[in-house]
């Protein structure tokens, strides 16, 4: 980890008794507004408080996150209850998360530069031939790839990758197997649960806990 950049657990307990939640290498949170012209004056108010911030500005809802390089440092998370201060943050219909498409490859370096292609993404900050690609615009969910060490044609070879807050895991996948779902495997827990639908498609309930 280096200097500017804040362990997982750190970044967590530092969030609590706040609104924000820390989801995937990132600081989430939400605003609810009435209009697009409500979300405006709170994109306007939140403007000045820092470059780390993004701002999804929806009728409903204006969706926040915070990210430096690719991670959280201290000055994020300043900044975060900075922002605290001065909106009122709070639940827009469910908690924050973020998806993620995984591809199971034998050999991602082929495969890679075709789904960068035809979904039009580019390379992660300091990607290497294996890494993950991203939307340029922020819209839609990053891809990344997992290695096989043997073909696997009787199974699906791409998964969801559904990333929530920490407090959050159990309720998703409770909600899950209500729904008719399958716990395949909680091996990695609670880095990641494994679910699969009743048809055998899988996607991974993921958090930050055991990752450090």
């Amino acid at each position: 980890m280096t200097p500017n950049r804040l362990r997982r657990a750190d970044i967590s307990t530092a969030l609590v008794d706040t609104e924000w939640r820390f989801v995937l290498g990132s600081l989430r949170a939400s605003v609810a507004v009435t209009s697009l012209a409500e979300a405006a004056e709170v994109a306007a108010r939140l403007a000045p408080t820092g470059e780390g911030l993004t701002l999804d500005l929806r009728r409903d809802r204006v969706a926040l996150t915070i990210q430096s390089d690719g991670w959280v440092t201290a000055a994020d998370v300043a900044q975060a209850k900075r922002i605290a201060d001065l909106v009122e943050l709070g639940s827009t219909g469910r908690s924050e998360q973020v998806v993620e498409l995984a591809i199971d490859a034998m050999d991602i370096a082929r495969v890679r530069p075709f789904w960068r292609a035809v979904l039009a993404y580019t390379d992660e900050s300091g990607a290497g031939p294996e890494d993950g690609v991203v939307d340029p615009l922020g819209q839609g969910p990053s891809v990344w790839f997992q290695r096989m060490t043997e073909p696997r044609p009787q199974r699906n070879r791409i998964h969801f990758d559904v990333a929530v807050p920490h407090d959050e895991a159990q309720k998703r996948i409770a909600a899950a197997l209500e729904a008719g779902g399958t716990l395949i495997d909680d091996e990695a827990a609670p880095a990641f649960w494994v679910l699969s639908d009743p048809e055998g498609n899988e996607a991974c309930i993921t958090t930050w806990q055991g990752r450090d």
